[in-house]
């Protein structure tokens, strides 16, 4: 049966950046901003709390009855934070990439400097907690979005940190257009674009 699909409501903020910082335990990225020990959900959960309430007030995040996933999208030409967004997340998560902020800044720059100007819906996060992953859940998170896309004729973007996400992807008309390694040894990042139907 597939899984019921609504939109996240300030409410589900704690519980779904613990399923999010679960899905992305093992993810390169994640792993390479944060340190790879105990901490390391702990500083996760913070950036994905700041996220989903960042980007709750746009009205474009998936979840499901149970909040076993998330997808965490950004309407066009809103995905960039504020300054003082930016303030309120190295609050949330300043004290664990402190020590290598001028490596982690390079990082994200390489990535934006990616980021597509023309107008799209950015989806920023996709993920299933770990248990429940395989059961079409992520599948029906990103329905609502790509919906919205084709409704709108808006072309999606997103970037992969996993290459063999990369195929799930394309399964909903994503391509990859380019990658980026991130400083030092990084992993790569895939950037992927997808035209509406």
């Amino acid at each position: 049966m597939a899984p019921t699909v609504r939109e996240a409501q300030p409410d589900d903020v704690p519980a779904l950046a613990a399923v999010l910082a679960r899905a992305f335990d093992d993810d390169p990225v994640t792993c390479w901003f944060y340190r790879r020990d105990a901490s390391r959900p702990r500083w996760a959960g913070r950036f994905f709390a700041w996220q989903l309430r960042r980007l709750l007030p746009q009205g474009v995040i998936a979840t499901t009855d149970d909040l076993s996933g998330a997808a965490i999208w950004a309407l066009p030409d809103r995905w960039r934070e504020t300054p003082m967004e930016s303030a309120r997340l190295f609050a949330a998560t300043g004290a664990a990439i402190a020590v290598r902020l001028p490596i982690v800044l390079a990082g994200v720059q390489r990535i934006e400097r990616r980021h597509p100007a023309e107008k799209h819906l950015y989806l920023s996060v996709l993920g299933t907690d770990p248990p429940r992953q395989g059961e079409g859940i992520g599948a029906a998170l990103l329905a609502p979005g790509l919906a919205l896309c084709d409704q709108e004729g808006l072309p999606a973007y997103l970037e992969s940190s996993k290459e063999a996400n990369n195929a799930f992807y394309a399964r909903f008309g994503f391509r990859v257009t380019g990658e980026v390694r991130l400083p030092r040894d990084g992993p790569t990042v895939w950037s992927l674009w997808r035209e509406p139907r």
